[in-house]
This record gives C-alpha cells, sequence and structure tokens, in this order.
C-alpha cells in the first residue's frame, strides 16, 4: 500500500501497517490498567503514610487515562500527549522520598518507566517513518510520463531528486558517523545516497510493502519449484576430463578456503570455536610480534595472528606480511607462503565494517586500465577501488617481490571471501599481466562484478564458488531492479490482508509448509506492464491511486552508470539436496557442479539466502562435499556418477 500522506507530508508506513501496533498497544494498556486497578484495591488501605495522599491521586488519574486511551485510540495523538505530561509528574514523584509500602512504590515506579518507554518508542518510530520529501514528491510520485514534458517540470523533479540524495546522504552520515570523513568516505557516501535515492525514487512502497512482497515472492519460488517434474530440469552427466577437474577444482577451494576464512581474524575463529576458541589463541593475544613480523593496522593484531595460524596451520615464518588497516575502499589482507601447494597466497578480507559496507554500496560502475587487451575493462567501483588499494599494497611495498625472493618457484594465488572475493578476482586480473600464471578462488563473490567482456577473460584463471540460495553471487543492481518489479508485480496482484501475508508468512518461514495452500495472486491480471493495482476492500493494495508502475527506463538500468555486471570465472555451485531444512544444518548433504552464470541472474528469497553466505557455513558444506566425492571414488555405486553438471 502506498504510503499514507498525513498533515500534507508523506510517511513510510501505510493504513494498513495499524493493525499489529493498534492491537498490542490496546492489549499492553489492558493488561497495565487491570495491573494498577488490582494493586490500588489490594493496597489502598496502606497508603496512609507520608506521600500516600499523591500516590493514591497518582493511580486514580493513571486509571482514568489509561481508561481513556483504552476507549478512543482513534484520538491516539492527543491522548499521549496527555499521558506524556502526566509520566512526567511521576518522573518528578519517584525523585521524592517517598516512605510508602515498597510493593506499592515499585509499581508505581514499573508503571512510570514503562510510560517513558512507550513515549521514546513513539518519538523513534515517527522519526523513522517520517519522510522529509513527502510533502513535495507526493505530487509527482503518482504522475504519468506526460505531466514531466515541460522543461520546467522536468528541472524540478530533478531539483528532487538531488534534494532525495541529500537526504539520504544526511541519513548514511547519521549511521556512519564514527568512520571519520576522508576523501574517500565522502564520496562514498554520494555514491551510497545516489544508489538509494535513485532505487527507491520511482516507487511508493513502506518497509511493511516490501516484507511482505519477500514473503510471497519466497510462496511463489516454492510453489514453481514443486511443480516441476523431474523431466523438466536439463541435466547431463559430465564427461570424465570435466568431472576430473570439478574434482581438483573443488579440493583447490576446499585447501584455500581456509585462508580465506583466516583473513577474518579472531572474531570469526571465536564465532566458529566458541568453547575452545579463546583458550587456543588466548596466549597469542598477550605476546608481541610486531618488531619481529610484518604486522600492519589495528588493535590486537597477536589475536588476529593466533586465529590466522590456528586456522590455515601454518609457522610463524610462513607469513610475509599481515594487515588489519580497515578503511573505505582499503581491505585488510595476508601475505603467505604455503608450502603444501606450493604457493604465495593473498588473502582478502570480507565485509566486517561499516567501511566495507560503505565500500560494498559504491556500486556504479568504474572504467579499469588494464593490460589484458579486452575492449570493456570496467567494473564495480567500489570493489575496483579496493582492489587497486591492495595492488598498490603489494607491489608499490615489495610484498611480492619479497614473497618471491624467498620462494621463486612458487605459484601466485589470490583468494577472498564476499567482499574480499570480489576484490580478490580483480587482484588476480590486475596482476596477471606481471604473473601470469596467477589463479584466483572467489568464495560467494558478489555478481555485479565484471563487465562481460572481464567475465569471460576471467574464466581461464578464476574460480568462483556459490552456495545454494547464497544473495550475495545474485546480488547486483540489475537484480535489485529485477527484485523490486517483481515485489510490485505480486503485491498488486493479491487480495489477502497484509497481516494475514506476515503471519502466515511468518509461520511459514519457520515451519515450513505447502505452498500452495495459501494463494498469492488473483486470478488473472496483466502479468506484463502493470500500471496500476489491483483494488480490494481489504486487499493489500486498498489505495485507488495509481501508484505502483513498470517501466523498462528505470534510473537504475542506465547503461552509462550503472551498466548488467557479471560475476568472476567459471562458477561451481554446492546446492543442498532433498529438502531445504529451517533450522538443522547438521545432516544437510550437497551436490557440486558447474553452472553457468545465468543461474544467479535472479535472487531467490528463503530461510537461507542469508546463512548461506556465511563463511563457516561455506567451511562445512566444502567439508561435506570433499569428503562424499572422496568417499565416492573409493565406492562409485554402480560405476555410474552421483554429481550432475550443467
Amino acid at each position: 500500500m502506498p504510503g499514507m500522506v498525513l498533515f500534507g507530508r508523506r510517511w513510510a508506513i501505510a493504513s494498513d501497517d495499524l493493525v499489529f501496533p493498534g492491537f498490542f498497544e490496546l492489549s499492553l494498556r489492558v493488561v497495565w490498567w487491570i495491573g494498577i486497578l488490582t494493586l490500588y484495591l489490594l493496597h489502598r488501605g496502606k497508603l496512609d503514610c507520608a506521600g500516600g495522599a499523591l500516590l493514591s491521586s497518582y493511580m486514580i488519574v493513571l486509571l482514568v487515562l489509561l481508561a481513556v486511551i483504552i476507549c478512543t485510540l482513534s484520538a491516539i495523538v492527543c491522548v499521549s500527549m496527555k499521558e506524556m505530561v502526566w509520566a512526567s509528574l511521576g518522573a518528578a514523584w519517584i525523585t521524592d522520598d517517598i516512605q510508602c509500602d515498597r510493593t506499592v512504590v515499585n509499581g508505581i515506579i514499573a508503571t512510570v518507566i514503562v510510560s517513558w518507554i512507550i513515549i521514546v518508542s513513539t518519538v523513534v518510530t515517527i522519526i523513522i517513518v517520517f519522510d522529509p520529501l513527502g510533502g513535495k514528491m507526493a505530487p509527482y510520485s503518482s504522475a504519468g510520463p506526460g505531466h514531466l514534458d515541460s522543461p520546467e517540470s522536468s528541472q524540478l523533479l530533478n531539483g528532487l531528486r538531488t534534494a532525495a540524495a541529500s537526504v539520504w546522504e544526511t541519513r548514511v552520515k547519521l549511521l556512519c558517523c564514527c568512520i571519520g570523513k576522508d576523501d574517500h568516505t565522502r564520496v562514498a557516501f554520494s555514491s551510497t545516497a545516489e544508489l538509494f535515492s535513485t532505487y527507491f525514487s520511482d516507487t511508493d512502497l513502506v518497509p511493511s510493502d516490501i516484507a511482505a512482497g519477500l514473503t510471497l515472492l519466497h510462496q511463489q519460488q516454492d510453489g514453481i519449484r514443486n511443480s516441476q517434474e523431474p523431466d523438466e530440469v536439463v541435466t547431463h552427466s559430465p564427461g570424465p576430463p570435466q568431472e576430473a577437474d570439478l574434482d581438483a577444482e573443488l579440493e583447490n577451494c576446499h585447501h584455500y578456503m581456509q585462508f580465506a576464512a583466516a583473513a577474518y581474524g579472531w572474531p570469526l575463529y571465536i564465532y566458529r570455536n566458541p568453547f575452545t576458541g579463546l583458550c587456543k589463541i588466548g596466549g597469542d593475544c598477550c605476546r608481541t610480534r610486531t618488531a619481529e613480523y610484518d604486522l600492519v593496522g589495528g588493535d590486537q593484531l597477536s589475536c588476529h595472528f593466533g586465529s590466522i595460524l590456528q586456522t590455515t596451520g601454518l609457522q610463524y615464518r610462513d607469513f610475509i606480511h599481515i594487515s588489519f588497516h580497515d578503511k573505505v575502499y582499503e581491505l585488510p589482507f595476508i601475505v603467505a607462503l604455503d608450502h603444501r601447494k606450493e604457493s604465495v597466497v593473498v588473502a582478502v578480507r570480507g565485509t566486517m565494517s561499516l567501511q566495507d559496507i560503505l565500500t560494498d554500496l559504491s556500486a556504479e560502475s568504474e572504467s579499469l586500465n588494464l593490460e589484458c587487451g579486452v575492449q570493456d575493462c570496467s567494473a564495480h567501483k567500489g570493489i575496483s577501488q579496493a582492489a587497486r588499494y591492495v595492488y598498490q599494497r603489494l607491489v608499490n611495498d615489495g610484498i611480492l617481490s619479497q614473497a618471491f625472493s624467498i620462494a621463486p618457484e612458487y605459484r601466485l594465488v589470490v583468494v577472498g571471501h564476499s567482499l574480499g572475493a570480489g576484490a580478490a578476482a580483480l587482484l588476480a586480473i590486475m596482476l596477471r599481466s606481471s604473473y601470469p600464471q596467477v589463479r584466483c578462488f572467489a568464495f560467494s563473490p558478489p555478481r555485479g562484478l565484471l563487465s562481460k567482456s572481464l567475465y569471460e577473460y576471467s574464466k581461464t584463471f578464476i574460480v568462483s564458488l556459490v552456495l545454494g540460495k547464497d544473495v550475495i553471487p545474485r546480488l547486483s543492481v540489475t537484480n535489485l531492479e529485477d527484485l523490486k518489479k517483481r515485489i510490485l508485480r505480486v503485491i498488486a496482484h493479491c487480495n489477502k490482508p497484509k497481516y494475514k501475508i506476515l503471519l502466515r508468512g511468518c509461520r511459514y518461514e519457520l515451519f515450513g509448509g505447502n505452498p500452495d495452500n495459501f494463494p498469492t495472486e488473483l486470478d488473472g491480471g496483466a502479468q506484463g506492464h502493470l500500471t496500476q493495482p489491483l483494488l480490494g476492500e481489504q486487499s493489500l493494495l486498498t489505495h485507488g491511486s495509481p501508484t505502483y508502475s513498470f517501466s523498462s527506463d528505470s534510473p537504475l538500468e542506465s547503461p552509462t552508470k550503472y551498466p548488467p555486471l557479471y560475476p568472476p570465472g567459471r562458477i561451481i555451485h554446492l546446492e543442498e539436496e532433498g529438502a531445504s531444512g529451517r533450522f538443522c544444518r547438521a545432516a544437510a548433504q550437497y551436490s557440486a557442479r558447474w553452472a553457468h552464470e545465468s543461474q544467479f541472474s535472479k535472487i531467490l528469497i528463503g530461510p537461507k539466502m542469508l546463512t548461506d553466505h556465511m563463511p563457516d557455513v561455506l567451511v562445512k558444506a566444502l567439508d561435506s562435499v570433499v569428503s562424499d566425492r572422496a568417499a565416492y571414488v573409493f565406492c562409485p555405486p554402480g560405476g555410474g556418477s552421483n554429481v550432475d553438471m550443467v
């Protein structure tokens, strides 16, 4: 439903969002009123004390006010102001020295505290749902293209878009107020604000609409998958060379994933080993080795070093450089000698800070100056800046020269997870002219990374690994725009009240069920160009204004700033076999196959779209796949292959 317009302003809340808070507040105040009444009736004979008259009067007035609030929730704003005044008097009374029964005093103190919690929560909610541009954008949000034909209207709309970007930039700065204000940070603020303002400029969705839309999309996706017949899935058995190549690359991924996980330092190690991790690295946390080894950036480097040693199984002398310097467009990384694989490993850390998030969100395309013979050398701006920083450190500071002076016959391998995977892929592309034998293993890389030509170029030396429904390898500006259109389409064709969608959606996410038991779309209706939502007396969309629209010329589909970008290299997809469990992952079994990038052209909704991205989950899945395939090599069932390849 479109956002409500109140006092001439648009708010990021719809009228059908009042079902839950209204019911919750009514229930809370009824229980509150009963509790105060019970307390007064049981203890009114004990109020003959110093301050007792004031306390008795306070309780009586509070009971009357609560009764008025319960009966007049339609005038909640006016009554809440009275409640705020009375809560202030209650706070003043608490500061006095009252010598009454402690049960009564404690009960009143609790009611005053609850009053202020509700008031503060209300103020915070108003701040969140208030749209500073609501009054200005409202006349144009529902206007058709013809309304903007005149130069004056176009100029005004451009001004509003600039103002919207300024509002988003202010919000981002408030959220990230503790990370400094250098040049890179200011650029990242502007890029992030422009992305958000552009993405939400042509829609009038409130947050609850998005939640309901995601719920409907998940059930719709599960229903489509369940309706597919087994013979609809086109697969073919891999040939022996491809199968051997898959086994070799899986073994490499299994080995180098430990380096990608080690780059996260002690937080991930403690998370993976909550009971024994601190004991294992505690001794290293108390030591100082900065004079003996090249450790750069931040505090608690010895704790990081201890966790890296435990994760990789290497010795102190095997590390060339460890940096946990973390700023916008500047990522931590480690350089080590891997004697088992005879390689110099560069591992780049993934997202772990607000600075990293700003790097992720600088999503416009940037041209790269590469010596690779590729025509269109463009990539994700924030990640390419981060890769360039690591490249300059490795080359200009002589880190790689130092490593290869120790082991000149070794091969260069670059690895990373998530944001680190994207940076590792671009770093490998930058280094390939100097190190032609470089290999890269990118674990759960973002989809919106490389231009089409760079994607094709990277297939010869980069391997990406994706687990299940992981959202990050499917995440790009183009896919986000597609997700927005799908959300608009599914909620526009839904005839169910929003609170029912959310309640049943929560039950479905927690306990599963049959998605066909809850139909999400009306029969018929246009599935193509949607210009106006379907209307119903209690449907998800109940406003009659034609607010939602699909358009092929979305600002986010600009071929210059936000062109389609692709993931790096060849892709190995680990898919969970059988039904996807909601809670237990211990018994999960996975199959591995080569996949095409087109299989990740849509964002899949589900409980595991986030958990499948976690590095510890990916490590467990790799352990399972590699051990299962090793057992299969020794005991093949009937001499056939149990792994499909696309």
